[in-house]
């Protein structure tokens, strides 16, 4: 299973929890790339966490960062890329993504996501409504663009990270 270089990205989608950032570091050392991580390089290019830009300057805001954010991964060599939750809700992003590689959704259950998200103080839309019914609503809302934007759908429930990153190896390889 050796490729040491890919020939485009591949961009990792789903929402929060998904498990998109460990899959992401599991995918690149098996086969051998970099990772990027959107929301990383919104933080370095920011120089303050998510919630803060999200209580500070609003979430449109953030997601212009989101669409910015992608011109600089089109200069980059194709790599593995952990999207926010929300990059993909957008349709400009969505084609951007899909002129530079391929698109992969992370699935997961409500009851999945919230085990994954329950301690975190980093999920501004989750703020104050850190529970399964509003997960399950949020996520329902999200669905049908995720899937308009996948190319390959990979259900995460009961799997740990490495099992997905092998799974998309295997998947992304034939």
């Amino acid at each position: 299973m050796d490729m040491s270089v890919l020939k485009e990205h591949i961009f990792l989608i789903g929402f929060m929890g998904a498990g998109k950032s460990s899959t992401a570091r599991f995918l690149c050392s098996l086969l051998d790339v970099k990772e990027t991580d959107t929301d990383e390089m919104i933080v370095a290019k920011e120089g303050c966490q998510i919630p803060e830009i999200f209580e500070n300057k609003g979430e449109e805001y953030f997601r212009n960062l989101e669409t910015s954010i992608l011109d600089n991964i089109k200069n980059m060599e194709p790599c593995i890329v952990s999207c926010g939750g929300g990059l993909a809700l957008r349709q400009e992003n969505v084609r951007k993504m899909q002129d530079m590689g391929k698109i992969i959704l992370l699935s997961a259950t409500p009851e999945t996501i919230y085990i994954h998200v329950k301690d975190s103080l980093s999920r501004p839309l989750l703020n104050g409504n850190m529970n399964i019914p509003y997960i399950k609503k949020l996520m329902e809302e999200r669905l049908p663009k995720y899937h308009a934007a996948a190319d390959i759908i990979i259900e995460t429930d009961g799997l740990d990270p490495k099992e997905v990153a092998a799974k998309i190896a295997d998947t992304y390889l034939q």
